[in-house]
């Protein structure tokens, strides 16, 4: 029964800062470079998360192959949810080019948000599983958690500003990241529960499925909206975000 609450606890540390981000960035008017800046230095924490503690980690447990079909299964996951969601919309007859130019920036917006959001959920139920997972190998692992909690603030942040832009009601928004909050909670019970038996090569499957769909959310997503605002500096706060998470890495292990 211990195993099952610190399974739960560490899905709620990893997936209660998308909660933190959202309600910074719904009720603080942060300045859009500023949120530009920890997305650029999320997404430095989630490509060295992936590398580090998922796609490694996986490789030396399951091998090879299921890394790399995981890998890619994620990416198109994310790629195909992205799609769906920001895919152009017929353009209404007989509108004013200046309306229809608002309301093109308002689906740009609220759909750049709806994209890191399907990230958050993509790569968020794999990666609580991970998290379950580890509480059968000896207790909460620190490094997956700190890092996946560290990069799941500004995933909540960009998003929650993208929508509020886009002008989201603050009831879709707490549904939406409250709901994904519970759902990270209950994956990582459910890693917990589930596959205290499962094979190395499902482990690997599971965990790359999040590292593919996290890669492929920043690069189509976090990197280039943060670009938009950070410029040059974009590339120096995402290093940054790498160098600090390998540290964790580092020194945890």
């Amino acid at each position: 029964m211990e195993g099952l609450w610190l399974a739960a606890l560490s899905g709620l540390i990893g997936g209660g800062t998308l909660l933190v981000g959202a309600a910074v960035a719904w009720f603080i008017d942060i300045p859009q470079r500023v949120v530009a800046g920890i997305m650029a230095l999320g997404a430095g924490v989630l490509i060295s998360t992936l590398a580090f503690e998922l796609v490694e980690a996986a490789a030396d447990v399951g091998g090879l192959v299921p890394t790399s079909v995981g890998f890619l299964t994620g990416a198109v996951l994310y790629i195909v949810a992205d799609w769906l969601v920001t895919r152009p919309q017929a353009k209404p007859a007989a509108v004013p080019a200046n309306i229809v130019a608002r309301r093109a920036h308002s689906r740009l917006a609220g759909g750049a948000g709806a994209a890191i959001a399907i990230g958050a959920l993509i790569d968020g139920i794999p990666e609580s599983i991970v998290m379950g997972l580890s509480v059968l190998q000896g207790g909460i692992s620190i490094p997956i958690v700190a890092a996946i909690a560290i990069s799941n603030f500004p995933e909540g942040l960009g998003s929650t500003a993208a929508l509020k832009r886009s002008g989201s009601s603050a009831r879709s928004v707490a549904l939406l990241w409250g709901g994904i909050a519970f759902i990270t909670v209950a994956a990582s019970v459910l890693g917990y529960v589930a596959f205290q038996s499962a094979s190395p090569n499902l482990v690997a499957l599971i965990t790359t499925i999040a590292a593919g769909g996290l890669l492929a959310m920043v690069c189509n997503t976090m990197i280039p909206e943060a670009f938009d605002e950070q410029r040059a500096l974009t590339g120096l706060w995402a290093t940054i975000g790498f160098l600090g998470a390998f540290l964790l890495h580092e020194l945890a292990g």
